[in-house]
């Protein structure tokens, strides 16, 4: 009995060790510069070696460490952060095993500077720069009955589902409108389901299936997969897609198409 009581108690014990086994991180600085330009600097260690990142309470996510290290250290341009009253941010880490350990939620304090600067301009300057690069619809190369076209889509984001990925969106549905030049018909408006597989060596790999139709009986599905191929100012991801649309009117040709763009959800809601 003694024996089997032992072994249980080691079983448990490991048990117990083998759950604790997170990585732990260490914040050695955290803070924002006094002065402009202001920025947010966070200094932390790791028990292990780890990748890692910083995930602001905003929404925002940066990259500090893509190769694994103890050691890291990441500068935030506070431009980046427009609209902020507070800063807390929580790290994340990924260890040699891939296995995922997510920090306390920290606090930084904004200085007086930060506060009493009229920043007004630089923000509204930052919001039409940003709504500027966010209206600039993607290349569409259509093939379709043999013939070749060129249009303009533009995809809006309407509703994320975060899961656990942190950079991007588990899924989103969204809405789209595309116009084909000199093609039959020119224009359609679909509504569809995207899903995000993050990857390290892209940014991600999306599969998606849409609606679409042109409200005149030229209606269709179509099915699409998307490779985000690098980001800008981690706002905007250039992207690439393949689509086939299947026609479901009688007699209606089925088409394909090719698409270079830019994706973001800065206006989209979060769920």
């Amino acid at each position: 009995m003694k024996k089997i009581f032992a072994i249980i108690l080691l079983g448990l014990t490991f048990q117990l060790f083998a759950q604790n086994d997170a990585t732990e991180i260490y914040v050695i600085d955290s803070y924002i510069t006094p002065e402009n330009p202001f920025r947010l600097i966070v200094t932390f260690s790791t028990s292990e070696e780890c990748t890692s990142v910083i995930k602001i309470k905003s929404g925002k996510t940066f990259n500090v460490s893509d190769s694994l290290t103890e050691d890291h250290r990441v500068e935030i341009d506070m431009t980046d952060l427009y609209g902020l009253t507070e800063i807390k941010y929580r790290l994340l880490v990924k260890n040699k095993q891939k296995k995922e350990t997510i920090s306390d939620e920290y606090e930084v304090a904004l200085p007086n500077q930060f506060l009493l600067t009229p920043t007004t301009e630089i923000n509204w300057y930052q919001m039409c720069i940003g709504g500027l690069v966010f209206a600039i619809p993607a290349v569409e190369y259509l093939v379709i009955d043999g013939k070749e076209y060129w249009g303009l889509s533009k995809e809006i984001p309407l509703f994320n589902f975060y899961g656990d990925g942190y950079n991007y969106p588990k899924g989103y549905f969204g809405v789209e409108y595309s116009h084909y030049l000199k093609a039959t018909t020119k224009n359609f408006l679909r509504l569809g389901y995207k899903h995000m597989f993050q990857f390290r060596e892209i940014k991600y790999i999306s599969p998606g299936i849409s609606f679409f139709g042109n409200f005149k009986g030229y209606n269709g599905l179509s099915a699409e997969i998307s490779l985000g191929l690098f980001q800008i100012k981690n706002i905007f991801t250039v992207y690439t897609r393949y689509r086939y649309n299947f026609q479901l009117k009688s007699g209606g040709k089925d088409f394909y198409e090719f698409s270079l763009g830019l994706y973001s959800n800065i206006f989209s809601i979060n769920l």
